[in-house]
């Protein structure tokens, strides 16, 4: 069951799916926090997999570019009039040929990608065992065989390996970059907002390198507070209020009054949560 308005979304873009790529798109599965129970309306985007034919030709693909754009026409409308620098409700997703799906998931090329403004061809990060077992465990289908019909191999196996790996490579760069002179920044959105933003993702991964499983960042905010330092404790909060659009909690203290200081404070985190994961396989 999908939320009133991730249900409208998903409607509209397979209906301009449909108007581009009459026939092609095979199936449609909402994966990310809409699976995960963890959808905020006016904050999150919608993440999915779509399976394709497997001979679509330059035509189709150039087709498939402009399905991202025409597709999310109305979360960017919106975002534009609510002078908003991000733009939730966007449909962010892999395409994966049909033929493909019984590959194992670190095997699949996918067809395509799009997040954020980037489309991509013959690339796709979200085809990864994290989000494959989401689709297998809990994705919702919208058009198309249930997932446990697919012959789905997320490759549990490797879930722990490739959830750390992700933390050693992306995410220790991105902490190095955090503490530098010129910490990661965005269009329209200042670097204490990116740091916030990226707070939970670290938490969420240890956990799954700890357990084996797949949460929410909402969950991962929980989970960090009963894991790491009392000295943590008000940024992973401040993350959460900002994640579910709330004030920013009380008692903060000046670590947190300092905007300059927040991406500092935010890669010393995640690196110490780096860390930790490491020291737990």
């Amino acid at each position: 069951m999908l939320p009133s308005e991730v249900e409208r979304a998903v409607s509209r873009y397979l209906s301009v799916a449909d108007r581009l790529l009459p026939g092609r798109i095979r199936g449609f599965y909402v994966v990310g926090s809409v699976a995960l129970g963890a959808w905020q309306a006016g904050r999150s985007d919608i993440d999915f997999v779509a399976t394709v034919d497997d001979d679509l030709g330059e035509r189709d693909l150039r087709r498939l570019s402009l399905l991202h754009k025409a597709g999310n026409v109305p979360a960017a409308w919106q975002a534009l009039t609510r002078a908003r620098p991000a733009i939730p409700g966007t449909l962010n997703g892999v395409f994966v040929a049909a033929g493909d799906l019984g590959e194992p998931v670190t095997r699949i090329r996918p067809v395509a990608s799009h997040s954020g403004p980037s489309f991509r061809r013959g690339r796709g990060f979200e085809a990864n065992p994290v989000v494959w077992k989401v689709l297998l465990d809990q994705g919702v289908t919208v058009r198309g065989p249930a997932p446990g019909e697919l012959g789905l191999d997320p490759e549990p196996g490797r879930l722990r390996e490739w959830s750390l790996r992700q933390l050693r490579g992306h995410f220790s760069a991105w902490a190095g970059r955090a503490l530098s002179s010129r910490p990661p920044r965005k269009p329209l959105q200042p670097a204490h907002r990116v740091a916030i933003a990226a707070v939970l993702s670290p938490p969420r991964l240890h956990h799954t390198v700890v357990t084996g499983e797949v949460i929410s960042k909402e969950a991962a905010a929980a989970y960090a507070l009963d894991t790491f330092g009392a000295r943590w404790h008000p940024l992973i909060r401040l993350a959460l209020a900002r994640r579910l659009g709330l004030p920013a909690p009380a008692g903060g203290g000046t670590a947190l009054s300092d905007r300059r200081a927040l991406p500092r404070l935010a890669g010393e985190f995640t690196r110490e949560v780096i860390a930790s994961a490491g020291s737990r396989v």
